[in-house]
Order: structure tokens, then sequence, then C-alpha cells
């Protein structure tokens, strides 16, 4: 019956995407033994593919492994049945058959469903009847009667209910008395036995009966053999001898004996036998041919049946069976393609890739088995490389990047042959593993200080550049734009100045720093760069001392009881330098009796109570004011300005303001200075109030006058109340006048007599106690309380 082929199953082995298709034949069960289920074509160019039965369900033996037969580029798979199969659509109908199949690192699975379908002229009988002459069976002669001589019943028939039986003749007096099949299928031997028929060979023609009207025929001849104990026999068990190929032709190979009267020895089987030959009498087997397994692989065992008689009784004959292994003989070692390996490959080639497969043949027995095995020679250490079968393949990552990591595979692969002796051939490998530059190197950004004053060349610092492709170190240093005032050193990254610094003009530098790997990879071309960026933060230095303006000061202030009075404020700056404000000021010089103070720039004059250190007189303080840096930079220059204080004490009497200039060295600036002094003004009011009553005091004079003989001495000796309540109002308006006023314009007021004076309230204060305040006289202690 024609196989079915279906297109889709070329594809399905070598195509990952019909991995999952499933394959579909339909076969007859009158396939028999050899015959070929499937065939389809295997494209594997680049390699030697194979083709395995992983397994076939329901389990049976029926099938064969998968054969490969090479034709030009192309491999053809067939599929075959077994010697022992025995197709039956009763039975089993379907069987699924899973076949693997591996072209170099591709594994394809795929099933093969086999679906065995009824022949209605087919017998399942018809393949145990293949042979016209039947089937042959030898049996004793001393076999007891009825005893069991062979199984008649064939698998899958028990189903059908089979019915055998004998339907040829068995006539006296060749035959002892009939053979009988029971129910089980068991040929027994006839009731009166065996004894006395060798060697007689009895034809049985079964019938096999089963369906409706199906059954076949059966010839199945029984052979007598005689009894050994009364008959010739060979002494000792079949022989197997394995002998070398390079035997020559009439050597001997083995002697069999047997036990018996002139017995006589022959090959019956193979005939004729070409390569061996028997002795008739002394049983001793030879070569009649050289042995060469080369050209003819079929010779490399021989199955020889020697038979044994007696020359006068040639039917009491006994077989042995001699087996001849003929072995190869090593003379060549085996030969491979590429003789030699020298290959380089990146340390970034994947885990798995295939370096070379090798080709070797073995020129004493083309097509035999070869075993491979990888040595190494240096490193000593982990295998970075594999052998999988005839293929050398990368096993573990390559790493440059670790010292001592790169370097080269020194290995030998080692082919040996299964001759004997056994004989070997060495391929020298050597792969040199490159490095690859894979990273790019980075730096850490930095920070460094510098004095402006620092001179050209110096120092700052270094940059530290990292890599982690090996030599680590191997980073070269420039500068990406940035200033010409630094520069950094190629090899080792320190950073020099080059020119001068101002920090008035710039204080910070920010400058790129381009790090370049060299030197890591195969190809010197290929490098990689990183960039960092470094921050230099210039430093002050104190170039200018501070200036002070006027660099000399005189000053004429009044002291007042009681009251700190602010005499000037020292105004410095440096003029290279305008942004610099900080500084510290302190009084080095003249400052007798601690009367004056700084407050920042200001100087203060302290206040003082009533007492004996109370100056009477004027007096005049030469100080010496320090002007010093008071910022981190350094070092701390100073410069010193004078200030000349002439210190008047506070006088009840009212003066004029007046300003006048103090002579200056020429070497000065001239300074004009200001001489505040205290007068009486007296306020608006007061001035309405004085008129009014200057107009009232008029009027009454003439009133006085007219009485001025009557009371002239009364108005001299003592004065009227009321003139004394206005004179003191008028010394009350002048004191809160005076009191109040800062600065006057330049007018002179007439003193006050003597006797007004007596009763001027020169003081003003407040009670601690309530807080109220009054008016007080400095030289009588009289108060009059607000």
């Amino acid at each position: 019956m024609a196989l079915l082929r279906p297109p889709v199953l070329l594809l399905a082995l070598v195509v990952s995407e019909l991995h999952g298709l499933p394959w579909f034949i339909n076969v007859s069960e009158s396939q028999g033994p050899g015959a070929v289920l499937y065939s389809f074509p295997i494209n594997c160019t680049s390699y030697v593919p194979t083709l395995e039965l992983l397994y076939v369900r329901p389990p049976t033996t029926f099938f064969n492994p998968p054969s490969l037969n090479r034709q030009q580029q192309t491999y053809t798979a067939m599929v075959t049945l077994s010697s022992s199969a025995r197709l039956d659509a009763l039975a089993v109908n379907h069987y699924r058959l899973q076949l693997r199949l591996t072209c170099g690192k591709k594994v394809l699975e795929a099933p093969l469903s086999v679906n065995v379908h009824r022949d209605p002229g087919y017998s399942p009988c018809a393949s145990q009847f293949a042979n016209p002459g039947g089937e042959i069976i030898q049996v004793r002669e001393t076999v007891p009667p009825g005893a069991q001589l062979y199984t008649l019943l064939l698998p899958g028939l028990q189903l059908q209910r089979a019915q055998l039986s004998i339907n040829s003749a068995q006539d006296p007096p060749y035959f002892p008395g009939p053979f009988s099949i029971n129910g089980q299928g068991w040929l027994l031997a006839p009731s009166q036995g065996l004894k006395g028929h060798a060697p007689k060979v009895f034809p049985l023609e079964v019938l096999v009966s089963f369906g409706q009207n199906q059954s076949c025929h059966r010839m199945l001849k029984v052979k007598v053999l005689p009894d050994p104990s009364s008959q010739i026999s060979f002494l000792g068990q079949a022989p197997n001898i394995t002998i070398l190929e390079d035997l020559a032709p009439g050597s001997n190979v083995v002697q069999v004996r047997a036990r018996g009267l002139d017995v006589r020895y022959e090959i019956f089987s193979p005939v004729p036998c070409p390569l061996f030959s028997i002795g008739r009498e002394d049983g001793m087997v030879r070569t009649t041919a050289p042995l060469e397994l080369a050209p003819a692989r079929g010779m490399a065992v021989t199955r020889l049946q020697v038979k044994a008689y007696e020359r006068r009784r040639p039917w009491a004959s006994v077989d042995l069976d001699v087996t001849v292994n003929v072995r190869s003989v090593n003379r060549w070692p085996p030969r491979c393609l590429p003789a030699m390996l020298v290959t380089e490959i990146p340390e970034t080639t994947p885990v798995g890739t295939v370096l070379k497969t090798f080709t070797c043949t073995d020129p004493d027995s083309a097509g035999s088995p070869l075993d491979y095995e990888l040595q190494f020679h240096s490193p000593p250490g982990p295998a970075s490389l594999c052998l999988r079968g005839r293929a050398l393949e990368v096993n573990a990552t390559l790493d440059c990047d670790t010292p001592g990591a790169c370097f080269q595979h020194a290995a030998s692969i080692l082919v040996l042959d299964g001759g004997q002796p056994p004989m070997t051939s060495e391929v020298p490998v050597l792969v040199m593993v490159t490095p690859v530059n894979e990273f790019s190197p980075a730096c850490v950004p930095r920070t460094f200080r510098i004095r402006e004053d620092a001179g050209p060349h110096t120092l700052l610092g270094s940059v530290v550049g990292t890599d982690k492709d090996y030599p680590h170190n191997s980073i070269e240093y420039y500068i990406s734009g940035g200033p010409t005032t630094f520069s950094v050193d190629r090899l080792s990254g320190e950073v020099h100045l080059l020119g001068s610094l101002d920090y008035e003009l710039q204080t910070l530098y920010r400058l790129t720093v381009l790090v370049t790997d060299h030197s890591q990879d195969q190809h010197p071309t290929q490098r990689r760069s990183g960039s960092c960026t470094i921050t230099i933060e210039v430093e002050d230095v104190n170039d200018y001392a501070p200036k002070c303006q006027p660099p000399f000061q005189e000053l004429t202030i009044y002291a007042p009881l009681g009251h700190s009075v602010e005499v000037t404020k020292v105004s410095c700056w440096v003029p290279q330098e305008p942004q610099r404000r900080a500084f510290s000021y302190s009084i080095v010089g003249g400052n007798s009796q601690s009367r004056f103070s700084l407050q920042g720039p200001i100087l203060v004059h302290k206040s003082i109570t009533w007492g004996p250190h109370w100056p009477e007189q004027p007096h005049t303080y030469e100080l010496l004011i320090r002007v010093a840096d008071a910022g981190p930079s350094i070092p701390h220059l100073s410069t010193t300005a004078t200030v000349i204080v002439h210190l008047i004490p506070w006088s009840t009497s009212t003066v004029t303001t007046r300003t006048h200039r103090s002579p200056v060295p020429s070497v000065m600036t001239p300074l004009l200075v200001t001489d505040v002094e205290a007068f009486w003004q007296p306020e608006p009011w007061f001035v309405v109030v004085l008129t009014v009553t200057s107009a009232l005091f008029l009027l009454a004079l003439g009133w006085l006058f007219s009485r001025l003989f009557q009371g002239l001495a009364q108005m001299l000796q003592t004065p009227s109340k009321s003139a004394q309540a206005l004179l003191l109002n008028s010394i009350q308006g002048t004191e809160e006048s005076i009191e109040g006023f800062t600065e006057a314009p330049r007018t002179e007021m007439p003193r006050a007599p003597s006797s007004v004076v007596s009763l001027h309230f020169d003081g003003r204060a407040q009670d601690s106690r309530t807080g109220r305040e009054y008016l007080f006289n400095t030289l009588t202690g009289a108060r009059r309380w607000l």
C-alpha cells in the first residue's frame, strides 16, 4: 500500500515554527517486517544530523530506530518495521512515535502518528508462511510422549478466537502417531513418542481458521534429532573466536573436536564460504583469503555452522556454531581536518559559541567511531573551552578585566580510535583571547583651593580616573576648553597653575577634564572617554592695607554731665578692593583715663557723672585708632588714623557756635572742623510772653513813676512778687530751650546779670524711684519738680 507523505512533514524537523505540528501516516496491517513506513529528506548541510526514536505509545518493538542515508548535500531519513512486527488493526490501530532531530545546536522534536487500517484480503498469519518451505523445528527423539514441541497461536489471533488443526495426512509407518494441537495453540508430540525415528522429518500442514470464512495454511516441519548420549557430539561449547585482519591466508583460526567413530567435519553454512575452510579430518578452521575489513565491513563477524558426522553413518551428525570476529589492525592514527587550530576571539564571545568543528577519520576503518578528548596545557585553572562531540566551544565567560585573566589558551584535542593497539592523533589548539574596550572611564568631581598669590607651576591636586577595563590605569587626561590658566598632566592627572590669579577679578574656575582610555582593545583606535568637572576656588590674600578718609581729624566737643557723646565716625576702605568691608577698630594710643571707646567705626566719649573726675578745664586728646582687616583673608594688614579731640566741659553760659578751620600739616588733606557751642535761643511762645510781659512792665513802670518818690525805696529792696514770678518763668523757659537745641545759628546773646544766675537751674534729671523729672542747680543743689 502506498504511504502518505504530506508536504508539511518535510519542514517539521527543520523549521522550528512547525515543531508542534503532528504527522499522520496510514499503513496497512499487511505490511511485514522491514517495510518502509515513511521516508523524508533532511536539510542539514553544516552538521551531521542525528535522528532518534525516543519512545512508542503504546510500547512495542515493531519499529526500528530511524536510519539516515546521505545523498550529496541532503540526508534521507527512513522509518521501518522491525523483524518482530506483526501489525493487526483489530488489536492496535494507532501508534505514536516521538522523534528527535539534532542538527548542530538545533534540537527539534516531533510526533509521528501511525494509523493501522484493516486489509480485507490479508491474513494475519501470512507473515508466518512467507517461507514456502515452512518452518523447521528440531526435537530430540528422547522427548516424552505428548510433550509440548512448539507454540502455534499467533499474536492477535486470540482476540479473533482462532482455531488450529493439522490438515495433512499422518499415516504410519512413517509417522509413529499423529501430532496434535491443543486449545492453547501448542503442538504436542505423538502419544507413541519419537524414539527410533531420528533423523526423520515430519511435514505438517496447519490450518488456522478465524472470523467468517477466513483461514490460512501453515507448513511446519518437525526434525527428529538422535540422542546425543548414544551418538556423535562436539566437545565443549560453541567457540567465539577473535582474530586480527592481518592474519595470512592458510593460518589456523580454531580447532573443533567431536566425539564419535571416524568423525568427519564440514562447513554447511555459509555455502560457499570464501574466507574460511575446515579440515575434514582434524576439524581445524583456517583462513582462505586476506581479511581486509576496509573494503568489506561485513567480514567483521562471520558465523560458521560446522557439522560433525561419522563417515560410515552420515546421518549421525551434530551441528556446532563457530563465531569468528575479525578485528581490524591499527596501522594508522586518525587523520583530522584541520590538523592544527590557531584562532583569536574577543573577550565578549558568548558562552556556547562554536570555535571549530573537527572532522577526523580512521584510515584503517573508515566510518568507525572515534573518541575526542580535550586536554589543557595553559592556563591550568578552570576551563574556558570545552569539547562537545567534535565541536570546540566557549565554555565560560572570557574576562580580560582582571590582572592575568586575558591570556592564551593552549590545549590539545586527542583523537582516539577503537583499534588494537589503540592509536591517537593530537590536534594542537591555540586560542588567543583579545581584550575589548567595554567600559568608559570615569573620574570623581573635585574641588581645589589655591591662594591668589600662588606662583606658576603650583600643584593644586590630582584628578583620579578609574576604568573597569584592564589595565585600569591606562588613562589620559585633557582639559576640554576653559581658561588657559590651568593645565592637567596627560598621564598623572595632576592639575597645575600656569598663570597668575586675582581674587578681585575672578574667584571661581570650573574646568571640564576629559579622561580617555588607551591600550585596552585589540584595535588601538577603539577608545572610550568620560569627563568630570573640577572646581577651583581662589582664596583671597590681602594685597593692600585699608585707607581712612580723612586720615587726620581734629574735633572740639562739649561733654555734658551724664551723657555719652558721639565724637566722629572713622571711614575706611580698600580702594583696590571695594567689596571688602570687614574691619576691626581699636584705640592704640592717647586714650588716657579711658574716656573714649569705639562702637565699631564710631568714636564715643563716655558719659561721666559729677565728681572729682569731672573736668573743669578744656582738655585735648590725641587718639590713635588702628584699623585692620577682620575677614578670613590673611595676612591682616592695618593702618592708623589720628583723631585730635578738644574736650570742653559743660558750661551753663550761653555761648556762640562757631566754625573754624584747624591747621593741618601740608602733607595732610585740610579738614573742616565744626565746633558746636551752647547758646540760649528762646522758643517763639516765650518771645510772645516776653513781649506781653514787657508791655505790662512798661505800663506798670509809668504808674510807678507817678509814685516815684513814694515807693522807690520799697521797689529797690523788695521786688514785687509778680516780677519775681515773671523772672522765674523766664529763666525756666531759657533752660528748656537750652536742653532742646543741638545746633544754633551764629548769634550772640548778652549774659544775664549775676543776680539772675544765682536763681538759674542748670541741670535736669529724673527721679529713679518715682520717675518724675525735676530741675536742679549744681551750685546750690536747689530742685524744682516739673
